[in-house]
């Protein structure tokens, strides 16, 4: 059997979103190492405007007009960051395909690791684990809660700092967008795959142009999506609280009961009757709104919604 062709050996996967002013940057960094460190190497730029109301796009025109290997994808509103990445893994025509955020907090000596570590063939999957963050403690701190939960709950291997910059090479990125899922978790998946991952670390820089868009509500839905797509713990955890429940309402009833033939009285007023219905009916709604998040997940993908709409492409 004869080996696969690429058009490219690399393709640069660039999501956009209100990344106005650093777009043309981000593109110049990677030209540029590739022509100093990587010469003898092809590549091109995939850049998708997941949305953006700036000059994004304006400034994407302009990095495809300086470097003719550039493919641009615009979609019709925001659908995403994970959509981005997975309509620019489709469109990539190379046989590594490395996303990067175009908003240069990954220092462009990881991206020469990354590229020299997959040249060398030591993992189908390379990623950069962020050990430190030259950010505020709010994004530190969450982005620590963020991790530990999915270490504990869903992936084992999930690095404690996380991961967003990675190099993957074409039979991963096949599996990946053949999954076809409504609410992917895009790490996640990488992990599920069960390839070796090789995790190169970094500290994050600090975001000197635009503000990010990856708001607080945008962190707890991608929380969700990974918790409720790959584990069944939390199902688990009520569960163990239903019984545990049980268990003391019978011991407390008994106890009624002996009080009662004793001529005891177990409690006096109505305040401790409150406790317990406000107590039990807040657990209640909390288990049904976990049941809700999993049965909307399942109505969505029965939808087979497309995960993206694309505007414009060229």
């Amino acid at each position: 059997m004869s080996e696969k062709t690429f058009a490219f050996d690399f393709s640069i996967v660039i999501p956009v979103y209100f990344n106005q002013g650093s777009i043309s940057k981000t593109c110049e960094q990677i030209a540029e190492l590739f022509d100093d460190k990587f010469c003898s190497s092809t590549y091109e730029f995939v850049l998708i405007d997941d949305g953006s109301n700036d000059n994004s796009y304006t400034e994407m025109v302009s990095v495809k007009n300086k470097y003719s290997n550039t493919k641009l994808i615009k979609f019709t509103r925001n659908f995403g960051q994970i959509s981005a990445i997975y309509a620019g893994y489709k469109n990539a025509k190379g046989k590594g395909i490395l996303n990067i955020a175009a908003d240069l907090q990954e220092p462009i000596t990881l991206i020469e690791e990354i590229i020299l570590s997959f040249i060398k063939e030591e993992a189908k999957i390379i990623a950069g684990q962020r050990i430190g963050r030259d950010e505020s403690r709010y994004r530190k701190y969450t982005s620590l809660f963020f991790y530990n939960m999915m270490r504990k709950l869903s992936f084992e291997r999930m690095p404690q700092g996380g991961f967003d910059i990675v190099l993957i090479d074409s039979q991963v990125r096949d599996i990946l967008v053949n999954l076809d899922e409504a609410n992917p978790f895009w790490q996640g998946q990488l992990l599920w795959t069960g390839y070796p991952v090789k995790f190169i670390p970094y500290t994050r820089l600090r975001r000197n142009v635009g503000k990010s868009k990856w708001s607080f509500s945008k962190k707890i839905k991608y929380l969700l999506d990974g918790v409720l797509s790959y584990s069944y713990a939390p199902l688990r955890f009520f569960s163990f609280i239903g019984i545990i429940t049980f268990i003391l309402g019978v011991i407390y009833s008994i106890y009624i009961v002996i009080s009662f033939f004793l001529g005891g009285t177990p409690f006096k007023g109505w305040a401790p009757i409150m406790i317990v219905i406000l107590l039990f009916s807040g657990l209640q709604l909390v288990m049904l709104g976990l049941i809700g998040e999993y049965i909307w997940r399942t109505l969505d993908q029965s939808k087979r919604r497309p995960p993206y709409i694309i505007e414009e492409e060229n």
